[in-house]
């Protein structure tokens, strides 16, 4: 059977598919694909905790636009297998893992008989599990990056115990346990506007939070402490390799908090047919900000694709 897709919530057109992917370790996968092959296809990567649903306006946008749109849910969370008690803790032991999902995404794509140009959308999480397929190869004419996760913004010190402390609790079979200190803005469903570190559109902010009150198997909280330790450790090996010979443009919010905004203007300096545009004073999900952000964002995204088409 296939699974569900929720369009009373997502705001899109209804899918040409919906399927279960397997991983090759055998994690059950959900993913959705908009078109029937003949047009540019923009494969979405999301971020952490987010699910295909949220991405329905901006499914529609790339839909209106001239392309077709595929997105999944990666492991651990949406409707893709969970791999903590309790579910609602984000939790992988390895990045590469997610690597796992992205080689299942794409056979799954090219297992449709369709010859076509392919890109990418990435967002936060999405944009450090796309650097590292990208940089090993995957085959996309060009990618955009919505405030990719390349760094985080932690004190030395706190990135220095992460290690250690993971190592601690794996000894007990406790590092599954949510990260310290992780608080109430985890819970995104309740978490109120007016303290939020995502966007700067109070519909746009309420919409998401009824997409997940509506439909609560979709909810992801709080990461796992080994979360956060490969989540460092991949960074960091990210930092070390040049980047991929691929163009690419990359938004952030000069307001985003959520991730290192100095490790993508590094990374991005960097990238030989690369660009960044800086947004003043947006927080860290462009495609749910404000519409001026949103659109410009967009509209710089479909050019590079349609570029590179």
């Amino acid at each position: 059977m296939n699974p569900p897709f929720h369009a009373e919530v997502a705001g899109a057109p209804p899918p040409a598919c919906v399927d279960w992917l397997t991983a090759s370790d055998g994690v059950r996968l959900r993913a959705a694909r908009w078109g029937v092959g003949h047009l540019p296809c923009v494969a979405i990567f999301p971020g952490r905790t987010e699910m295909i649903e949220k991405y329905g306006a901006t499914v529609t946008e790339l839909v209106a636009r001239g392309h077709d749109v595929a997105v999944i849910d990666w492991r651990g969370q949406g409707l893709s297998d969970r791999l903590c008690d309790p579910p609602l803790r984000g939790d992988v032991p390895d990045f590469a893992d997610y690597q796992r999902d992205v080689h299942a995404y794409w056979a799954w794509l090219e297992g449709q008989g369709r010859a076509q140009p392919r890109f990418v959308l990435a967002h936060s999480m999405g944009g450090c599990i796309a650097l590292r397929a990208l940089t090993d190869g995957l085959a996309a004419r060009a990618v955009a990056f919505s405030a990719p996760m390349w760094g985080l913004p932690l004190s030395r010190a706190t990135r220095a115990a992460v290690a250690p402390l993971a190592a601690f609790l794996r000894a007990f079979g406790q590092d599954t346990a949510e990260v310290p200190g992780a608080g109430e803005e985890f819970a995104l469903w309740n978490f109120p506007f007016d303290r939020n570190e995502l966007t700067r559109d109070p519909d746009a902010y309420a919409t998401a939070q009824a997409q997940l009150r509506a439909h609560p198997e979709l909810r992801l909280g709080a990461p796992s402490i080994r979360w956060l330790a490969a989540a460092l450790r991949e960074m960091a090996a990210l930092q070390a390799l040049p980047a991929p010979a691929i163009p690419a443009f990359c938004g952030i919010g000069t307001g985003d908090k959520i991730v290192s905004q100095d490790a993508i203007r590094r990374r991005m300096a960097d990238w030989p047919q690369g660009s960044l545009t800086e947004y003043d004073a947006a927080l860290h999900e462009l495609l749910i900000e404000r519409a001026e952000v949103r659109q410009d964002f967009l509209s710089k995204t479909i050019a590079l694709f349609a570029r590179n088409g």
